[in-house]
């Protein structure tokens, strides 16, 4: 965050909120893979901040010639595991910077006769066409960054076949009442759960540098609902005694308290 950021609690639109987080991880995607690559790996598949990992849960089920798509794909990691789990996957990214450290990794990581292919595109505008995948699936991307969710479970559900599951990682919708601290401060409630008012970081200019959306449990299902999809489990992965590393707000102290990551199952009908 920069030294002029504002932090703040305000109305972010589509538009807005898409300009402000591309830019945001474009900037910063070196950086995030500096700092968290070590803790997610080139090519393994974590669903969130506890460290549970896709082989531990078995949540997208048995991925072997499946067409696979990644959402918010970041570096792709969890796309490699899944292509080396026999799925003919493709990544996509928001941000140009993502897609590009992705590209980088898969001439380190991925054997160059089966690159983890990447597109660059928006999660709820997808260039591919209806029932195209078997699964989609995104571990905390792009569903906290997209203002209109409702319009994204629609979009997901039109590119896969009927029956296709669809898995997807996000902030746990009780953890936005509490503030962004890994420490004891963090376990005091300091807003409404029910306030869904953006989180908007800023400029000196008061551009919207990054954004974030927040929804209820209810909201989340009543847009899976309505987009055709099948809630079939949430899983509210507790904190593992094997994982003593704080990550932002996330930590052991307050793991052990209340969950982080919301994990939603779903299948088309």
């Amino acid at each position: 965050m920069s030294e002029y950021a504002q932090v703040s609690r305000r109305e972010a639109g589509a538009e807005e909120t898409a300009a402000a987080n591309r830019s945001w991880w474009d900037a910063e995607a070196g950086e995030y893979y500096a700092e968290h690559g070590r803790f997610l790996g080139d090519a393994d598949f974590v669903w969130g901040p506890e460290g549970w990992r896709e082989d531990e849960l078995g949540l997208l089920g048995d991925v072997t010639q499946r067409r696979v798509l990644e959402i918010g794909a970041g570096a792709g990691q969890c796309s490699r595991w899944v292509a080396a789990a026999g799925g003919q996957v493709v990544a996509t990214d928001l941000s140009a910077g993502m897609v590009r450290q992705g590209l980088d990794l898969n001439l380190r990581v991925t054997p160059p006769a089966q690159p983890v292919p990447f597109a660059q595109c928006d999660a709820v505008a997808l260039p591919f066409g209806d029932a195209t995948f078997d699964i989609v699936f995104t571990a905390y991307g792009a569903v906290p960054f997209v203002a209109d969710t409702a319009r994204l479970m629609r979009e997901v559900a039109r590119v896969l076949r009927p029956g296709g599951r669809f898995v997807f990682s996000t902030t746990h919708p009780f953890r936005w009442a509490f503030p962004d601290d890994p420490g004891t401060a963090g376990l005091t409630m300091a807003q409404s759960y029910f306030d869904r008012t953006p989180y908007v970081e800023a400029d000196d200019q008061g551009e919207a540098t990054y954004v974030e959306h927040h929804r209820t449990v209810g909201d989340r299902v009543r847009e899976l609902v309505a987009a055709g999809l099948v809630l079939v489990d949430l899983v509210e992965p507790e904190w593992p005694e094997r994982n003593g590393q704080t990550w932002g707000g996330w930590s052991p102290l307050r793991g052990s308290y209340f969950p982080g990551t919301a994990i939603f199952v779903c299948t088309r009908t």
